[in-house]
């Protein structure tokens, strides 16, 4: 039975881990709630405190990857590190971006994954079969991206999140061969950190008050995929191909500067066609809770501001009546 390698940071190649033979599981995991096995830890914020519950009850886990991100999940890693029964690595994943040697460490940082991984019963690959798995998996990314317009978009997004914890490469087969989805309702994006299994119920209220989410901007959803492969440079240096897709190419708050977030966010919010953001911020999260002020600048688009604590049974009531308040405003 292949073992399996549990994460949540979109800076993780799950192909790398998969052409070392084992099982790469982005997860998306639940609200740990006060009753949780990890229960309270003070400043901790509830996505977070959801990863290490789960990670440390997992009965599935052969090993568990924390990336430097942000502050959160390096405390994490030391709380998981106390706590799980199964080996932690914590991989260095600089914020800065703009000069070749933090690349490099990047690359570096992937090569000492690799020894961690081989420690655990894995193989390092060989240049042919890191390209083969890392084709696969594009193949497979762009038929998932290709098949929106025939799911809603919750149905589209949990698709995108349950890729990352199967890896199944065929998730979208068949798909594109349905019926179209009628882009009704006011069309919306949705911006942000990661989602809770729990938060998904945020893409049926909008629905149910007269929107569509048309871009899943959150770190569970599209903006947490890595760009497309180079196909030429796969076969020829795939590490340095992993390097420019996942670590050069996934856009986010953290990064600085974050100029690619605004630029990759400007493309997709103009062919969408979005008319309004909803801006989805843990309290906690001090990296998101910065970003409004400039999104809100920076956009020429109405924002909702909507704070979640995590705690609270799917959507409060607040944010429900503040969801449809904003839509009967743009309808």
């Amino acid at each position: 039975m292949t073992k399996t390698v549990v994460y949540v940071c979109p800076y993780v190649p799950a192909e790398w881990v998969a052409a070392h033979g084992l099982h790469p599981s982005r997860i998306t995991p639940r609200a740990a709630g006060l009753a949780g096995a990890v229960g309270r830890i003070e400043g901790v914020c509830p996505y977070v405190r959801g990863f290490i519950n789960e990670v440390i009850t997992s009965t599935e886990a052969c090993a568990v990857l924390v990336t430097t991100v942000c502050d959160q999940m390096r405390r994490a890693f030391d709380v998981i590190a106390r706590r799980s029964g199964a080996p932690v690595f914590l991989m260095n994943v600089a914020n800065t971006w703009q000069n070749v040697a933090v690349q490099k460490l990047y690359i570096d940082e992937l090569k000492r994954l690799g020894r961690f991984l081989a420690a655990l019963g894995g193989e390092a690959p060989s240049t042919e079969a890191l390209a083969e798995i890392m084709l696969k998996y594009d193949t497979a990314r762009k038929s998932m991206l290709a098949a929106r317009d025939y799911l809603t978009s919750r149905q589209y997004s949990q698709m995108i999140a349950e890729f990352g914890r199967g890896c199944d490469c065929d998730i979208a087969k068949g798909v594109t061969g349905s019926k179209l989805i009628a882009n009704n309702g006011v069309p919306l994006a949705v911006i942000g950190g990661p989602l809770l299994k729990e938060d998904f119920g945020l893409f049926d209220t909008v629905e149910d008050a007269g929107g569509r989410i048309v871009l899943d901007a959150t770190e569970t959803g599209e903006r947490g995929l890595c760009a497309a492969f180079d196909r030429r440079r796969v076969r020829d240096e795939p590490v340095i191909e992993l390097c420019e897709a996942y670590f050069m190419g996934i856009a986010d708050a953290s990064r600085r500067p974050n100029s690619r977030l605004y630029d990759w966010l400007g493309r997709e919010l103009a062919s969408r066609g979005a008319r309004g953001i909803i801006f989805r911020r843990y309290v906690w999260c001090d990296i998101w809770h910065a970003e409004l002020r400039r999104l809100q600048e920076w956009s020429n688009l109405p924002v909702l501001d909507i704070d979640v604590t995590g705690d609270e049974q799917c959507l409060p009531v607040r944010t429900a009546h503040r969801i449809r308040t904003f839509l009967e405003m743009l309808q």
